[in-house]
């Protein structure tokens, strides 16, 4: 499941309205609904605040429903907890550049 799917799947199940969610994460409902739909991607800090608008931690969102997540993958989300915001957006710069290649 993609991102946007995952965000609409724990939204429903947490009983939020996309509107709802929107406003408590501060972001416009038309581009939630665009994340939700595959047509945008959010931010790491953006993911990040509606995951915790959503009540999940980074880890638990990218784990498969019913699995635990990957311990490797789970050591790369706690160690991007770590970064500052700057370099958050660099290491996002950084993984688009490269898974597009």
């Amino acid at each position: 499941m993609n991102i946007g799917g995952r965000i609409r799947e724990i939204r429903k199940q947490s009983g939020l309205k996309i509107n709802q969610l929107a406003e408590t994460v501060g972001i416009d409902r038309v581009y939630l609904s665009d994340i939700e739909r595959g047509k945008s991607t959010p931010s790491l800090k953006t993911l990040e605040a509606i995951c915790t608008a959503l009540n999940i931690s980074l880890s638990d969102f990218f784990a498969e429903q019913g699995q635990e997540l990957d311990p490797e993958i789970r050591r790369l989300v706690d160690t991007v907890k770590k970064l500052t915001p700057e370099q958050r957006e660099y290491l996002q710069k950084l993984l688009e550049t490269i898974s597009n290649n």
